[in-house]
């Protein structure tokens, strides 16, 4: 084994005169491509999800002081922590040390210990949970192209009933060609597709918010959110947790953030291109925020919609909104690719670990390409079946829970507060050896503490939104 290995650098060596180097990255993996550009593409494909819209109803629960500072509040959190968190994809030295190349190796490499098995366990929930999230998400707004075509054809007194089922397989089976990717570096056009869209849907859902609002000819909304009398002080408090949970889960990237990272290439050192990303990714993102939240507020004041374009009102003009929910299917088929990317990688190598001599797992098939010039396509059947399983089942949960949205929403809020700030924070006094009772390890341990506070309150909100839910619960029944 130890001469193959030797006589197939010698090979390499001797076709690239410079050294295997011009071909290889540090870790011997094939030179990564990454750059800020694709990058962003990939964190704003993971970040502006499908949840802008609901921005617009968590704006108005909270108000015009307590919305905006929130978004703004939570932008720089998720900022501050992510950059944290890109010094931890190398192990000591920024620039040499060992690449971790996925959250939970960092988290084995640097923490160690039972953390690893906890922060496993909450990623992987997580993203098993986005998955059958976009999914009832993109149905959403393929059942809203068809009945906002209806009300058009038959006016809006006809309920145009809609079953969602239909869409789900049919995004079901789409994501099932998708996933055959074989990893991440190679979706980076996926992520600029997706992330174009993200621009559509909410430079369009901004702008209808604009146009009712010169057609209202006032800003709707209030300085405390909505009032007590149209809803009770009980719901009141539960609709603001929900919306700091719909804020919260809005922001979560960091969870696909290493993986992301990993696909970098160097020089500048991978954490530097990573900061800039971040920085480009944030600011933008929050500026959508900030614009569909409130602009849908001054549109709608106290009766802002869920969705802003799927809310009554906002079916004419029909065909800009069909466009925009088209962009979102597209946007949400791209994203379930972003987030499911890391668990495939971690089940197919944790199977070759265990099965190193596996030809079921570890072999490829060639299948030539007869057109365009491409490489031929290496086909793994264990890969094609369990990526395949995954996506059927996160379909079927998604068909028969059609109010995960609810649960999606306590993912977000339980993940924001250990992935997004607790693990990163805790990693980064490690790496950095910062002194326990400094003055920086007490504001990062208050910083995590509030988080986590905000986050538990978050979640309830979340619970008795599923609570709700329940009473009126029909397995595989979408229609709406």
């Amino acid at each position: 084994m130890e001469q193959e290995t030797t006589a197939g650098k010698l090979e390499i060596a001797a076709f690239a005169p410079e050294g295997p180097s011009k071909f290889f990255d540090d870790d011997g993996r094939l030179k990564r491509t990454g750059t800020v550009w694709t990058t962003s593409a990939h964190i704003i494909t993971a970040v502006i999800g499908s949840g802008v819209l609901s921005l617009a109803w968590a704006t108005a629960q909270l108000g015009w002081i307590a919305g905006p500072t929130m978004l703004f509040l939570f932008s720089l959190v998720t900022y501050y922590a992510s950059c944290l968190l890109a010094t931890c994809y190398r192990c000591g030295d920024p620039v040499t040390g060992k690449r971790n190349y996925t959250y939970m190796e960092a988290i084995e490499n640097i923490l160690g210990g039972f953390q690893v098995k906890l922060c496993g366990f909450i990623q992987y929930f997580n993203l098993v949970g986005v998955a059958i999230g976009y999914t009832i998400a993109a149905s959403i707004s393929m059942i809203a192209i068809k009945r906002s075509n209806c009300f058009h054809e038959k006016g809006h007194d006809n309920p145009c009933r809609v079953s969602g089922t239909p869409y789900m397989l049919m995004f079901g089976i789409v994501e099932i060609l998708l996933s055959q990717i074989p990893d991440f570096d190679q979706i980076s056009w996926l992520s600029m597709v997706s992330a174009v869209m993200s621009f559509t849907y909410s430079s369009i859902g901004l702008g209808l918010g604009i146009s009712k609002v010169v057609e209202n000819g006032k800003i709707k909304g209030s300085l405390t959110g909505i009032s007590i009398g149209k809803v009770t002080r009980t719901q009141k408090i539960w609709r603001i947790s929900q919306a700091l949970g719909a804020i919260a889960f809005a922001y979560s990237y960091s969870l696909v953030l290493i993986e992301i990272q990993d696909t970098i290439k160097s020089p500048p050192a991978e954490h530097k291109t990573m900061k800039k990303a971040t920085l480009i990714s944030i600011a933008t993102t929050t500026v959508f925020y900030m614009f569909c939240g409130c602009f849908g507020f001054a549109a709608f004041g106290d009766m802002a919609p869920g969705n802003l374009l799927t809310g009554f009102g906002f079916y004419n003009p029909y065909w800009l909104v069909d466009i925009a929910n088209g962009a979102i299917v597209i946007h949400l088929i791209g994203a379930y690719q972003v987030y499911s990317q890391p668990l495939f990688a971690f089940v197919e190598s944790t199977a070759a670990r265990y099965f190193p001599d596996s030809k079921f797992i570890n072999n490829n098939i060639e299948i030539p390409i007869p057109f365009g010039g491409y490489k031929p396509y290496k086909l793994n059947m264990f890969r094609l079946i369990w990526r395949t399983a995954f996506v059927c089942m996160t379909t079927i949960v998604a068909m028969l829970m059609p109010f995960f949205n609810d649960v999606v929403g306590i993912l977000g809020a339980f993940g924001f507060w250990p992935l997004t700030v607790y693990f990163p924070l805790k990693m980064y006094i490690v790496q950095k050896k910062i002194p326990k009772w400094s003055t920086r390890w007490i504001l990062l341990q208050i910083m995590s503490i509030a988080c986590l506070i905000i986050s538990l309150f978050a979640a309830a909100g979340s619970f008795a939104g599923v609570v709700t839910d329940l009473k009126v619960y029909k397995p595989f029944k979408t229609m709406y």
